[in-house]
């Protein structure tokens, strides 16, 4: 810490836990309106017609466009390219990184026009197609907010970073209606001291955030769920045990996979030196994929945060191994392509996705 961070006195727990309180309420309203931005754009590029409303848990219609349909992603991809390279550099990519470099060593300060572009150029990356999720963003965003707050208002260097991970947590509980969940990932990732002092305030803004969000998108959970026979009515059988234990394993490689594979691709990415081309490349071959799927199957699958397709696969309607193991390569291709080639999002919905297909596909077989 600098000396001037270090000379700013601390103000009180309870001065900081309503500022904490300010941030989640305004993150709140921000994950509703950056999922309405998403619908929005989603409805004009996919389906040319104005509307806000968009339940990913639901696939999309096919588009007017027809084959055309491909280059939604590239035009998305221009407009990204361009709010990155222009405005605000931090908003390429996953965003929780940034955040996390925000607040080891810069002292939880982030620019406060990270907010603005990253909900922008996330907001188009999803809407055209990217395959990549809307958790990171929002936590970034979320960060961002409580980021600006603290450089607002004269504060000690922790007491920023609190308000950093504060948001990150609101944002992330706001999407997901998790506001436990909001805490446990503000704690796991972004809080370098957990006590009262840092713990109450994240609290406090994740759960504000909640309520928030769950006056504009309801109470019900993030997916529907199917009535299941519990352990006290059908005994789980060692074989289907073991059956687990490999999908750990498997979902362990497939991790690999997706982590070096995004690696790799970002690499082979940044041999092209016009960011615009770059992207567009990458775009256009999500495109190609997408539309493919569409022809063979019936359904975009892979485009977007891919929601619909976990949602298909909880209650039963995906029921065919070798098209979920299809589905596995597809999204992983695509994220890697979004990501590598330069888009804006996360990579949380992914991997839900993947580990949804992965899972699916191995019970399936079995």
């Amino acid at each position: 810490m600098t000396k001037q961070s270090d000379s700013r006195p601390a103000i009180g727990l309870f001065r900081l836990s309503l500022i904490a309180i300010f941030v989640g309420l305004v993150t709140g309203f921000g994950a509703i309106a950056f999922r309405g931005l998403i619908g929005f754009i989603h409805n004009l590029l996919f389906l040319g017609r104005f509307s806000v409303f968009y339940d990913a848990n639901s696939y999309t219609p096919p588009s007017p466009w027809g084959i055309f349909v491909i280059l939604v992603p590239v035009i998305g991809a221009c407009v990204v390219t361009l709010l990155v390279t222009k405005f605000a550099p931090e908003a390429r990519g996953h965003g929780v990184p940034e955040v996390m470099d925000a607040v080891y060593y810069a002292e939880g300060r982030i620019r406060p026009v990270v907010a603005a572009v990253k909900s922008l150029a996330s907001a188009i990356a999803i809407g055209s197609g990217a395959a990549v999720g809307r958790e990171g963003p929002i936590i970034q965003i979320g960060a961002s907010l409580g980021s600006t707050t603290g450089q607002i208002i004269p504060l000690a260097a922790w007491q920023r970073i609190t308000l950093v991970a504060a948001g990150a947590g609101a944002g992330i509980a706001a999407t997901f209606n998790t506001p436990i969940g909001g805490v446990m990932f503000a704690i796991e990732l972004m809080m370098p001291e957990v006590s009262v002092r840092t713990f109450l305030p994240v609290a406090l803004a994740t759960g504000t955030a909640t309520f928030i969000a769950r006056l504009y998108f309801g109470l019900e959970p993030a997916f529907q769920m199917p009535v299941l026979e519990t352990l006290f009515h059908q005994r789980t059988s060692f074989t289907a045990l073991l059956l687990f234990g490999l999908l750990g394993v498997l979902a362990g490689l497939a991790a690999t996979a997706f982590i070096k594979g995004l690696h790799w691709v970002e690499g082979a990415f940044d041999r092209i030196r016009n960011p615009y081309f770059r992207h567009a490349t990458g775009m256009l071959l999500v495109g190609l994929i997408i539309y493919g799927l569409f022809r063979a199957f019936g359904h975009y699958y892979v485009e977007g945060v891919g929601y619909a397709t976990v949602q298909d696969l909880l209650l039963g309607g995906l029921r065919t191994a070798p098209l979920l193991t299809l589905l596995f390569a597809c999204k992983l291709a695509a994220t890697c392509l979004s990501l590598g080639s330069g888009s804006s999002g996360g990579i949380f919905s992914p991997s839900l996705f993947m580990g949804a297909t992965l899972g699916g596909a191995l019970g399936t077989f079995a």
